[in-house]
């Protein structure tokens, strides 16, 4: 299988549980890895033929900036469905980090990491 990697996607975010995380926001760093084949776009060399890695992270984006969520894990779970969205995506590899999480400790970063499959089914509460 082939990949398709974005690392890096930083946007602001107004993602947590405490009120200030909602009302200040923060960054939030998003890596995806999307698994799929890329022989038809290598053949054609047409654009068409695979994910538009710009218009991806414009969508990623734009999740991260709406809608507030408390979790980081219910956003992973959000972009995946993105990621996912398109049928040629066989697998999706989300990791969304939260380096100013608010924690008393020093530490260099918080994040939760999602692997779907196109075939997987989640159970949601």
């Amino acid at each position: 299988m082939d990949r398709i990697t974005l690392t890096g996607l930083r946007v602001r975010g107004n993602h947590g549980v405490f009120d200030f995380e909602r009302r200040d926001g923060q960054d939030f760093v998003v890596d995806v890895t999307l698994g799929l084949s890329l022989t038809h776009a290598a053949a054609t060399d047409d654009v068409a033929d695979t994910i538009h890695y710009g218009e991806l992270a414009s969508q990623l984006a734009a999740v991260i900036a709406g809608e507030p969520v408390n979790l980081i894990e219910t956003l992973a779970s959000r972009l995946v469905d993105i990621c996912l969205a398109d049928k040629r995506v066989a697998e999706a590899t989300v990791t969304v980090h939260k380096p100013q999480a608010p924690i008393p400790h020093t530490f260099n970063d918080v994040s939760v990491t999602l692997h779907r499959r196109s075939s997987d089914t989640v159970a949601r509460p």
